[in-house]
């Protein structure tokens, strides 16, 4: 069959316009609340849940599934900003390591219950604990199947 079914059609369609009209409101908010763009709070986010708050750039480039190139130029953004710093590795010369600078850990802080406001307000609010169950399992069913 080369066509979808009017439910999965309606699913997907629904899935897609979910996503689109949710990630553009949940990214102004941030904005305007934190002055963070998304991957400034993705970056962030990352590094200050990693031990030490630091990360390799290959690492942190292949947990945000970008490219070493765009992360590279997006971290020069931030460092411009005092987010983060870039810091040789002593034993290893293969690359750099990514650290949360003060200012950045003070960013991510401060950002942070504004978004989890937003994620509440504009989604998990939304859903009764039963949904939010049965998305968290078609997550995990296409999530496995995907990574």
């Amino acid at each position: 069959m080369n066509r979808l079914t009017e439910t999965e059609h309606a699913a997907w369609i629904g899935y897609r316009r979910m996503r689109l009209l949710l990630d553009l409101q949940i990214q102004r908010d941030l904005m305007r609340a934190s002055g963070l763009s998304e991957p400034d709070f993705d970056v962030l986010s990352n590094l200050s849940e990693a031990t030490g708050q630091r990360m390799r750039l290959t690492e942190l480039a292949a947990h945000l599934r970008w490219s070493k190139s765009r992360l590279s130029h997006h971290i020069g953004r931030m460092e411009g900003r005092g987010l983060v710093s870039r810091q040789e590795v002593a034993h290893d010369g293969r690359g750099a390591a990514i650290v949360l600078t003060s200012r950045g850990v003070r960013s991510i802080e401060a950002a942070t219950p504004g978004h989890v406001a937003s994620v509440r307000r504009h989604f998990t609010d939304l859903l009764t604990e039963d949904e939010l169950r049965i998305l968290a399992q078609v997550s995990h069913t296409v999530l496995s199947r995907l990574e």
